[in-house]
This record gives structure tokens, sequence and C-alpha cells, in this order.
């Protein structure tokens, strides 16, 4: 059976009613057996808890080879251009703080890959009790300029270190309902970008756009 992102979204919401489900992370190492109670753990762990799911429910897919970037599972394994899916996962109780993308590796996938960005990002929001008890708070499923947005003095939000910039993050207003369009924006960010901002937009401009929903 093969479903789109958004079939999934909602047979994990109208179905299986995962905001009611709860459960738990355990760990064991010869005779000792423990459960998990540090939270950060739950997110690393829904990746993995997805790709059981998909195969529990005989949903076809394909796993990606390239863990550095999106997508995790490709929903039409004969057409690795549509249904496109990404998981990620926060602690409800903080604002998210997941990376998306490496920033110059992203840069370089969306002008020879155009379709990258019309991948669907799966978020779940969980918590978890004191006593290791996991549940799912809420479940999105977002385009990848509904959970960028601004710095103050850069045109996206990023992890940097003191020579070059490091991964794409996510932000808060992926609580909001109103996004925040990015895409459309030169990435004009350090000097070596800004000498080749022209060429990048031209070679942006004359990539395949067939497979997007442009207005």
């Amino acid at each position: 059976m093969r479903l789109t992102a958004r079939e999934i979204y909602d047979k994990l919401i109208n179905e299986d009613r995962i905001t009611e489900l709860e459960g738990q992370i355990k760990f064991y190492l010869g005779d000792v057996s423990i459960i998990v109670k540090q939270r950060d753990v739950v997110g690393n762990i829904m990746q993995e808890w997805l790709h059981g799911w998909l195969d529990n429910n005989d949903i076809e897919y394909a796993p990606s080879e390239n863990t550095q970037m999106p997508p995790d599972f490709f929903l039409n394994p004969d057409d690795r251009t549509v249904n496109l899916l990404e998981v990620k996962a926060f602690n409800r109780s903080g604002t998210p703080g997941f990376d998306i993308a490496d920033f110059r590796m992203y840069q370089s996938e969306i002008i020879e890959k155009p379709y990258m960005l019309d991948v669907e990002y799966l978020v779940f929001g969980y918590d978890m009790s004191d006593d290791g008890i996991v549940t799912i708070k809420d479940v999105w499923l977002k385009k990848v300029w509904e959970i960028t947005r601004r710095m103050e003095e850069w045109p996206i939000k990023m992890l940097h270190g003191s020579f070059d910039y490091c991964d794409i993050v996510d932000n808060a207003n992926i609580m909001k309902e109103k996004s925040i369009i990015l895409v459309g924006e030169p990435f004009l960010l350090d000097d070596d970008l800004r000498n080749n901002a022209i060429k990048w937009v031209e070679r942006a401009n004359s990539s395949d756009t067939a497979c997007l929903d442009i207005v």
C-alpha cells in the first residue's frame, strides 16, 4: 500500500489516535534492564518508531541512504522526486530546536534537485513524565518554509561557528498557524555567498521547476 505524507499524518491522528497513546523506551544490557528517562533521547527514537509503524501497516517506502539531508523516507520508491517525508521531533514542554539541514549542502541540493523544496516534515511534539512515560502532544505536517525563520542579522536561522555556517535550525513558529516564507530570498550570509549570489540565483531559476507547485 502506498500513502502520501498527508495520508500518513491523517492515519496517525484519526485512526491510530497517536495523541492518546502512551509508551516507554527500554534498554537492557546483560541482566540489567532500565526504562530510559532522558527526554532528549525521544527525538532520535521517533524516526525509528515511524520506520516500524510503516512496516507494521504494510506501507511502501524506501529509506534514504543520505542521513545528512532530507528526506528520511521516499514514499514512492519508483519516483524519488515526489512524496518525500522527513521526520523530526522535539520536547513539547520547550521550543523546537532540531536541525533541518546542513546549509551549504542544502543550497547546492535545491539547485540540482528543486523538488527537495517540496519535502514534507512530519514533526512530533512529545512529552516524557518523570517515570519515563512518553506521550505525543501534537503532530504537524509542514513545509521547510513553515519551520524556518529569520535571525536578526541573517535571512534564515542557523547554528554557526567562528568560521563557517552549519545547520539550518527550526523555530517556535511551527506552533503558529501562519507560515514564514523564506524560500524566495537569496542566501546573502557571508562574503563568499554574497559574491556568488547572482550565479546561485541564475542556477536556481534555471532549474527544472515542473515538479513544484508554483503560484
